[in-house]
């Protein structure tokens, strides 16, 4: 009992960082990229995949099909905060996004986002 109170500790100290993940299927090498302002919730993403309730019908009905094991999900980077002045994390996790989805392309065959002329 004690080590499951001292993993709960661990995980309320660990720090809430946003950033931009990645889910790769590993059958097709199709990549959705996303992002969230507090990567813990990536299990969460996890249960809802599982569930049937991810906004993405593509990517949801593949998960459902090939199953949770031909898929990885994986943290491509965190989002750096600033110091000192003004941090709008909102909109620069929403450009670092753009900047993962700019050199992944996963559009088309290549993943689960739709191009945005």
């Amino acid at each position: 009992m004690d080590r499951k109170k001292e993993l709960k500790q661990l995980y309320k100290e660990t720090p809430i960082e946003a950033g931009i993940y990645q889910i790769k299927n590993t059958k097709n090498h199709k990549i959705f990229i996303g992002s969230t302002k507090n990567l813990k919730t990536l299990n969460g993403l996890k249960f809802m995949l599982d569930t049937g309730g991810n906004r993405n019908k593509e990517l949801q009905e593949e998960w459902l099909e090939y199953g949770k094991d031909a898929f990885e999900i994986e943290v491509l980077e965190i989002l750096k905060k600033k110091e000192t002045g003004y941090f709008d994390e909102k909109e620069e996790l929403r450009k670092l996004e753009e900047k993962w989805l700019d050199q992944v392309q996963p559009y088309g065959d290549h993943g689960y986002h739709q191009k945005n002329d």
